[in-house]
């Protein structure tokens, strides 16, 4: 698509609306933006790219006299409205209010008053979510509405519409906050939503992935301190806060679009190019360059230009951006959206800066291929042939997600049926770090996992028996703990229903004992068990993995460390219980004479000759 048509289109899309909170302009100051709209110091790096944007404002040269900061450089593109400030920072700056003074020859023309905070006490120590954790997914627009007063907002063209399954349903910010206890009694300690940045496309903008302003929260979400207060209260129960962020695009009506710094900010062409979504070609030694090119820099979507993260402001600006709202509002992590699409290179030195300033901090990527092999491929430290290392310390094991969604399904064979997961794990050796991968049965993108199962509760114990207790980080979706459905050849709108209770008035409300059904409740229940369970169990989060050839539908693995031994069994037969040798296990069970069942509260003895677990049953046993 041309620039031109590019303009046109966003004519239409709505118009730009600058930042009150950021300056104190005068009229005779051209400056709409100033990007970052804070700093801080104490900061590892000590560089500050500052985008700014005003009719002409490359025609002004900038002047800081504030002790301890010093401008750099000033670059200018061939767009007259915008310059980027680089700045140094000094570690013994002072926090405070510095002037930019902007001149025209000798004579000072305005000026911009910048903030320099001082950062939390240790904030550079923050502790990422880790495999201690487990992650809630939602999507903020479908999980409760706790403000309806900004359903609907001015300043953003879709209105409230909850009776289209593509339409703003009106959940938000302060839906999630009344519902954190409900999260923390689950067992969940860490949160993910989906972004909740400004998203100004006149439809389907519920989901927030085309992005119009990378420093605001949707209004319809609330606003940037209500963001910063989910995260505060979020902490106070224990729960860290995963920010949802978009490297790949943003949306066509960003604020920019309309005036682009440069024409390589996006991946342009005579006429609108989607790209082919082939991540293979990236790691396919055989691979054509125009089919790498067109899915690296085809668009994602007709609103989703494609962002040129080769252009070295942007990625200043993208990494800026996201170390800003990491600091701003105390995050404990971040997901990257379409994580093989972007130009990887820089993505690396966007991981690597936002992992020295917080070491201990956790990135995961999404990245959806099937393979384990280009999975691991996108980790950080993996050994692959051409050298590329991503610096990603996290990825998503969409491979299990593969393997979960059919197993139960199956009979046993070679390799189909309960040997699935064993397979997948098998293959663990191709990962620099098994215990860092994001493990799911559904996400926002995929069918449900009810809607897989066709509502069968003792297949879905199994399934969640095994990402409770296996490696990795366990990811539930928003609803699954409540059994709800959805179905993604109905749309995307299916799968992100409302949770029933969240919005005012409505006739039941699952998030209480008393709004579900028995059967709603037996799952809840099992699942608070397990979760509660394993947060108080290291030996779940970092202890070894030993796991056995399933045999007869049955799958049996350990988990273990210095103090601890816990043996879990997966019967994944439909017909009969098992009776298992654990003869078999005696490498693992030695020392061992008996153990209890976690789910059952069920009290095991000669542990060491056989074990008899019903179909379809899971057991967790704690060895004695």
């Amino acid at each position: 698509m041309k620039l031109v048509g590019i303009m046109i289109l966003l004519l239409v899309a709505g118009g730009y609306q600058p930042m009150a909170a950021q300056a104190k302009k005068s009229t005779a100051n051209p400056i709409e933006r100033m990007e970052p709209m804070n700093w801080w110091v104490g900061m590892k790096n000590p560089s500050l790219q500052l985008l700014v944007y005003g009719k002409d404002i490359a025609a002004y040269r900038p002047e800081i006299s504030y002790p301890g900061v010093e401008i750099e450089k000033v670059v200018t593109t061939t767009n007259p409205n915008y310059q980027f400030i680089y700045l140094n920072i000094g570690k013994d700056t002072r926090p405070g209010e510095m002037d930019i003074v902007f001149k025209k020859g000798n004579k000072t023309a305005f000026a911009w008053k910048y903030p320099l905070l001082a950062r939390e006490e240790n904030s550079a120590a923050r502790e990422g979510f880790n495999n201690s954790d487990v992650v809630y997914l939602l999507m903020p627009d479908r999980f409760a509405n706790g403000n309806p007063a900004n359903d609907s907002h001015p300043d953003v063209i879709e209105k409230a519409d909850r009776k289209s399954l593509n339409g703003r349903h009106g959940g938000d910010i302060q839906g999630i906050i009344d519902h954190l206890d409900y999260l923390n009694d689950l067992g969940i300690t860490a949160l993910w939503s989906t972004p909740l940045m400004e998203d100004n496309m006149p439809t389907t903008s519920y989901h927030t992935y085309a992005i119009s302003d990378y420093y605001k929260i949707d209004p319809r979400y609330g606003t940037n301190e209500d963001y910063k207060r989910l995260s505060a209260e979020a902490k106070k129960r224990g729960i860290k806060l995963i920010m949802d962020v978009v490297t790949n695009h943003s949306g066509s009506a960003h604020w920019w679009m309309k005036d682009l710094p440069s024409a390589d900010w996006i991946h342009q062409f005579d006429q609108f190019t989607r790209s082919n979504y082939r991540i293979g070609t990236v790691t396919d030694p055989y691979a054509s360059e125009a089919d790498r090119t067109l899915n690296t820099k085809g668009w994602f979507d007709t609103s989703m230009p494609d962002l040129n993260q080769n252009n070295p402001l942007l990625m200043d600006y993208l990494i800026q951006n996201a170390i800003w709202w990491i600091e701003y509002a105390d995050l404990g992590g971040l997901r990257i959206d379409t994580y093989p699409y972007n130009h990887r290179k820089p993505m690396s030195e966007f991981n690597r800066r936002v992992m020295e300033e917080y070491p201990d901090f956790n990135i995961v990527g999404e990245t959806w291929v099937h393979e384990p092999i280009e999975v691991a491929y996108w980790q950080k430290d993996a050994l692959n042939p051409d050298g590329y290392n991503s610096e990603l310390p996290a990825v998503m094991d969409f491979p299990l997600l593969d393997a979960l969604t059919v197993f139960t399904k199956e009979k046993q064979g070679w390799d189909t049926g309960i040997m699935r997961p064993y397979v997948n794990f098998s293959r663990d050796y191709v990962y620099p770090y098994p215990y860092n991968l994001l493990i799911f049965a559904d996400n926002h993108d995929t069918e449900r996992i009810w809607e897989v199962l066709d509502g069968k509760i003792p297949d879905f114990k199994l399934i969640f028996t095994l990402l409770s207790t296996t490696r990795g980080i366990p990811q539930i979706y928003y609803g699954t703990e409540i059994m709800m459905r959805g179905k993604k050849q109905r749309g995307d709108g299916d799968i992100r229903r409302d949770f029933p209770g969240g919005w005012p008035g409505d006739k039941v409300n699952a998030f209480t004992a008393e709004g579900r059904t028995a059967e709603q409740n037996e799952v809840y229940d099992f699942m608070k068990k397990l979760l509660d369970w394993r947060k108080e169990n290291p030996v779940i989060h970092t202890g070894g993995l030993k796991h056995f050839v399933p045999e007869d539908e049955v799958y049996v693995y350990f988990r273990y460390n210095d103090d601890k031994t816990v043996m879990v069994v997966l019967n994944n037969s439909d017909e009969d219980a098992r009776t298992i040798d654990t003869k078999r296990f005696s490498e693992m069970l030695n020392g061992f004479t008996a153990g209890k069942d976690v789910i059952s509260g069920k009290e095991i003895r000669n542990i060491q000759d056989s074990l008899t677990i019903p179909a379809k049953t899971a057991m967790v046993i704690e060895l004695e």
